[in-house]
């Protein structure tokens, strides 16, 4: 029997690490939310790539939700000249590894012998 696992979002339980869970996340929002935009305006995909300086083909494959095809950065920059404001939003880490400063614990032995 198969022990059952739950994760947050479906890029946690496909990613191979917690880092590129992250990217496509943000990636993911970013390209449904260009997509939107452009749906919502009526533009054409090749009044699209003359909005973002790309060609339609780049533009269909954003429509078609290539994501694998399109960096953070790219999709931010998209969004920025569609007029969009996007927001890098942090939540703070449940709890910091601790970190031992080795010089001085080394520093604390020298003078206790």
């Amino acid at each position: 029997m198969m022990k059952s696992q739950s994760f947050t979002s479906v890029w946690d339980a496909i990613e191979d690490t917690p880092q590129a869970a992250a990217s496509m996340k943000a990636r993911s929002t970013l390209l449904m939310e260009l997509a939107h935009v452009i749906q919502k305006r009526g533009m054409t995909q090749t009044e699209a790539a003359e909005l973002f300086g790309v060609t339609q083909p780049r533009i269909s494959d954003l429509m078609r939700g290539k994501i694998d095809l399109f960096s953070l950065d790219t999709l931010m920059n998209m969004a920025s000249t569609a007029g969009m404001s996007p927001v890098v939003k942090l939540s703070k880490p449940k709890a910091l590894p601790v970190r031992r400063n080795i010089k001085k614990q080394v520093a604390l032995a020298a003078r206790c012998c």
